[in-house]
């Protein structure tokens, strides 16, 4: 594992064991083995190593999720709703993001890059239900999106067996609904019928 990403490794470590208040270079320095003045050659700000940490955890649980999608046949949406649900319930995921946005109240350039952390994330959300033959439109998308976080956000609060539930059937359900209401290819139709 190259130096940035046992940074990062450290960040989303110390956020899932401790929180976003306890997210301080000093402690992440440590976590990860090096000196704070390395850390903060790769990330020059705590701003600047929250954004990161925060885009490296999307990136990872996107990466996931397009090599379930990837590997394409039957299941495909519920290999796809099984690595949501585990990027959703993992909490050290949420509390990044969390943190994002309470840290974006204060800093302008934390909101811009939050901004285009969504679209990122839309984009190829979008891009992986069209995979799975999902007709998404972006108010479909942002829906899925939106409950998504939700969840997310709930689940944390509440801690629980429960909540962890809730979030995989909404999240199954969801995909199901979204795979299933979109109609077959002509092509897809046609072949059936012979």
């Amino acid at each position: 594992m190259d130096v940035r990403t046992r940074i990062l490794e450290s960040a989303l470590t110390l956020l899932s064991e401790s929180g976003v208040t306890e997210l301080t270079q000093p402690k992440v320095s440590r976590g990860a083995g090096v000196t704070q003045s390395h850390l903060t050659y790769y990330f020059p700000t705590r701003a600047d190593l929250l954004l990161a940490v925060a885009r490296h955890a999307v990136e990872q649980v996107m990466n996931r999720l397009h090599q379930a999608v990837a590997r394409g046949g039957s299941g495909t949406a519920e290999r796809g709703a099984g690595v949501l649900v585990s990027g959703l319930t993992d909490k050290r995921n949420i509390r990044v993001m969390l943190g994002l946005v309470v840290a974006s109240d204060e800093d302008r350039k934390i909101k811009a890059s939050l901004r285009q952390l969504v679209k990122d994330v839309r984009a190829v959300l979008g891009q992986e239900l069209r995979a799975m033959g999902a007709q998404v439109d972006d108010q479909a998308i942002a829906a899925l999106h939106a409950t998504a976080v939700g969840l997310a956000v709930l689940n944390l609060a509440r801690d629980n067996e429960e909540s962890r539930r809730d979030v995989e059937t909404v999240i199954r359900g969801s995909l199901e609904r979204l795979v299933e209401a979109t109609p077959p290819r002509r092509g897809a139709r046609d072949a059936r019928k012979t």
